[in-house]
């Protein structure tokens, strides 16, 4: 039996890769600071900097990360860091000659033409917060010890803390305003992406990209995704520049209170302003298809959530 090791098992993507690890019939152990949905725990910390104890793997996937939006030079910052960089250091001792699957994310991308794909060759650089930042030091270390790379692109599904969540309260009486005109999004499914980790040990060095069977229409995906969760708002348009600026203002008062985050930043602008549209050919060459889209997700949804009546 294969034994796969996933770090951060008990975060959003890690419980998805080790669940799937687990249907598939491998020993899954969950290493991190609280157990996993599955399999064993060993506890590791990755921001104290020292290697883990794999439990006999035979195959690492690396999801542990520090994720969010703070502000430059902030303790937060520094936080992020010593997971995302020096966490990964301390991983790849650990992990020595495994086959090591790295679950970075697309906002390591410089920014790119609009209506163009974004390949694997498209410049790493020029992020806009400091989890791009640290994600891209952290995946040059682990393409420099020859792990597989995934970068998925706002990552959505069940369980998910960050993304749908922050869209929901962002709707106000009803509204839920966007910067810019309505652009074409690559999105990922936890679920396709849990099946590229795990297929991904196979694969050869490098980095992937990681995402639906096709971009959406940022617009309709967000009407998608409200009506799914059963909140009746409408969609409007700030104009971008506006919202840029607005969130340049922010960061800088953000500053004041180093441990919180800014309500609004360039990068959350960046997100949903920018068509970004990732060209996946790479990873379909080895074999991989995304299965699940949006429309999966509001299905889904819709038959767990409670009927009135």
């Amino acid at each position: 039996m294969t034994t796969i090791a996933v770090t951060g098992a008990s975060g959003f993507c890690g419980s998805h890769v080790a669940r799937a690890a687990a249907a598939q019939g491998a020993e899954v152990v969950c290493v991190g600071r609280r157990p996993g949905p599955v399999g064993r725990h060993v506890h590791w910390d990755a921001a104290l900097g020292r290697p883990p104890d794999l439990g006999g793997a035979d195959t690492v996937v690396h999801c542990a990360a520090a994720v969010g939006d703070p502000v430059p030079g902030s303790p937060r910052e520094a936080a992020m860091r010593a997971v995302n960089v020096a966490g990964t250091a301390a991983l790849l001792r650990a992990a020595a000659d495994r086959p090591l699957v790295w679950v970075s994310s697309a906002s390591v991308y410089a920014p790119g033409p609009e209506r163009a794909r974004l390949r694997e060759e498209h410049p790493v650089g020029a992020q806009l917060n400091a989890y791009g930042r640290t994600k891209a030091e952290g995946e040059a270390l682990a393409l420099s010890a020859g792990a597989v790379v995934l970068r998925p692109r706002a990552v959505y599904g069940v369980g998910d803390p960050h993304l749908v969540p922050r869209l929901l309260g962002r709707v106000r009486r009803g509204l839920l305003l966007l910067p810019g005109r309505d652009v074409q999004l690559s999105l990922t499914a936890v679920e396709n992406l849990a099946d590229a980790c795990l297929a991904a040990a196979g694969w050869p060095a490098g980095a992937y990209n990681i995402a639906d069977p096709v971009p959406y229409s940022r617009d309709e995906a967000v009407r998608t995704v409200l009506a799914a969760h059963g909140v009746h708002a409408r969609v409007g348009h700030l104009p971008a520049a506006f919202a840029r600026a607005a969130a340049t203002a922010a960061e800088r008062l953000a500053r004041r209170r180093p441990l919180a985050e800014p309500p609004l930043t360039r990068y959350a602008v960046a997100q949903l302003a920018r068509g970004v549209v990732l060209d996946v050919t790479r990873a379909r060459r080895q074999g991989w298809t995304a299965q699940r889209t949006l429309t999966d997700y509001a299905r889904d949804l819709g038959q767990d959530r409670p009927r009135a009546g």
